[in-house]
């Protein structure tokens, strides 16, 4: 790696810590507003304050409506703190001063199931607020956003108006705690109908509560699961370990990186239900914990690709090292690793909120390219293996890499097959009604990525044979690899080491001639790289 490209990577770490270092606190299911604007739509102004799966209240006496933790255990609850609303001040001054309240700010919660119960679609109307004809067939009040009442439960959709006092350029929201009694995914508006209000903007922040916890509702499932996956990691790292020690004579270098990883995951999956755990029961993130838990997880991914690119290469088996291309393989592992940082520092640091934009597009972009880049690399690779191989008559080996080939190509089809139904699960479920369900998306992938670890551990497992997969430096190799089984018994060796040299010696100098071959082959592979 040339001095340029480190001082590139250098510069890209110090970004990076750079970001570590702005952060603030990171709390629970909140969303913060500064100074926001309001959207025009048809005859109305309006801002979406959030929204998220909330599961009914296990409490159904809220009698208790104090500000205290314990209050809140067994509840579900959307709660509105230091809301502030500030008008221009040309809009203030057109206010009649003699009036006590003047224009007013809708606070409007609905259930998606309701969305319709919104805005005179009911009554065949593009209209969101109340115009004169629809007042004048008492529909609705002049001024009033139109809501059709849920006529199961009168107080839904909920409707909370916040008013300016006379010429005050700023209207304050008391502190209310709106309690969930029904499971579903709930949105939040702010409106407003007066046009004289324009230019108003929207401070403070919603708290958004489940009754078991602070973690939204699509997220508390994965909690769970990362439990059972730390457990998983756990016992395969048991037992990676047990075969480990059993065999560590005969152990090469890539079962070094296979433990490396095991190790990586078993940390992922417990870093992220400690945080999950933590978010849950204090509404807060701990910083060092959820940056832990997105490293781990930033290493592991690029070290499990580095891992499939460097089996797939043959390195230890074809070949003891990678050679000349070894610093493009630390450049794409630089690259991919900061890339992958990146997105899982925006997709996990800051407050939980559903507002993404156009940033986690960006993000995206890079990973998804860099990923498509190493499939390639890692299919290219296996071809020229699997070539060698069949022109080096290792049997075991080319037997071994193509079930590991096999195995590769059935998880890839299975990723492009889940990257469909993603995008298909996305575009039906604009709105998040099917939020109970989602957690499956990122379950998905954490659940192949395990399994494919799984498959690598027993395709490499230590054994008391290890030139059937390890790189002999000898002629010998393919002999050996194909005859030798390494037992106590020494007369069984002799006389197998005996039946092979007779067999060498009626090949005569066909066996050599190939074996020099593949060794000519070799090197010239190592030059053009």
């Amino acid at each position: 790696m040339n001095e340029e490209t480190k001082s590139k990577l250098g510069f890209a770490t110090l970004i990076l810590i750079f970001f570590f270092n702005s952060i603030a606190l990171i709390q629970g299911s909140i969303h913060e507003y500064s100074n926001e604007n309001f959207i025009p739509q048809s005859n109305a102004f309006f801002f979406h304050g959030g929204s998220e799966g909330l599961y009914a209240s296990k409490l159904l006496d809220h009698s208790n409506s104090s500000s205290s933790e314990n209050s809140y255990k067994g509840r579900s609850f959307i709660r509105f703190e230091s809301i502030t609303f500030k008008r221009t001040k040309e809009s203030a001054e057109k206010q009649n001063g003699m009036q006590q309240l003047t224009s007013a700010v809708e606070a409007i919660i609905v259930e998606v199931k309701d969305r319709d119960r919104i805005g005179g679609g009911y009554l065949k109307s593009n209209a969101i607020c109340c115009n004169k004809t629809l007042a004048h067939e008492k529909q609705c009040k002049i001024g009033e956003v139109i809501i059709h009442k849920n006529p199961d439960n009168k107080d839904w959709p909920q409707r909370t108006k916040i008013f300016f006092e006379g010429n005050d350029e700023v209207a304050k929201m008391d502190l209310l705690t709106v309690d969930i009694n029904s499971t579903g995914m709930y949105y939040l508006y702010f409106m407003y109908c007066d046009p004289t209000l324009t230019g108003t903007t929207l401070s403070g922040r919603t708290v958004w509560k489940n009754p078991d916890g602070y973690l939204p509702g699509k997220m508390t499932p994965l909690m769970t699961f990362y439990g059972f996956m730390s457990l998983a990691y756990l016992v395969l790292g048991l037992g990676w370990l047990l075969r480990f020690v059993q065999y560590w004579k005969d152990v090469i270098q890539l079962h070094y990186h296979i433990t490396t990883v095991i190790a990586l995951g078993m940390l992922e999956m417990a870093f992220w239900y400690f945080d999950y755990s933590n978010l849950n029961s204090t509404g807060v993130r701990p910083m060092g914990v959820t940056m832990w838990a997105v490293t781990f997880t930033a290493v592991k991914k690029t070290l499990s690709r580095l891992l499939l690119l460097v089996v797939s290469m043959g390195y230890g088996v074809v070949k003891p090292t990678l050679g000349a291309i070894t610093s493009k393989v630390v450049l794409y592992g630089s690259v991919y690793f900061l890339a992958s940082e990146a997105l899982e520092l925006y997709e996990h640091v800051g407050n939980i909120n559903d507002f993404s934009g156009k940033t986690k597009l960006v993000l995206v972009l890079p990973v998804i390219f860099l990923d498509t880049c190493s499939i390639l690399w890692i299919f290219s690779s296996l071809s020229n293996t699997l070539e060698k191989l069949q022109m080096r008559r290792s049997v075991a080996k080319l037997d071994l890499y193509r079930k590991f080939t096999n195995s590769l190509a059935i998880f890839v089809v299975l990723s492009i097959a889940w990257i469909g139904y993603e995008l298909y699960f996305n575009a039906t479920d604009p709105l998040s009604e099917l939020w109970r369900i989602a957690w499956i998306i990122p379950a998905f992938w954490a659940v192949l990525a395990y399994s494919l670890l799984v498959v690598i551990c027993i395709l490499w497992a230590p054994s008391r044979n290890p030139t059937r997969y390890a790189y002999l430096e000898d002629t010998g190799d393919d002999l050996e690899e194909e005859g030798v089984s390494l037992t106590s018994s020494g007369v069984k060796v002799a006389g197998d080491m005996a039946t092979m040299l007779e067999r060498k010696d009626r090949k005569g100098s066909s066996t050599t001639d190939l074996v020099f071959l593949g060794i000519r082959e070799d090197v010239e592979e190592d030059k053009r790289e």
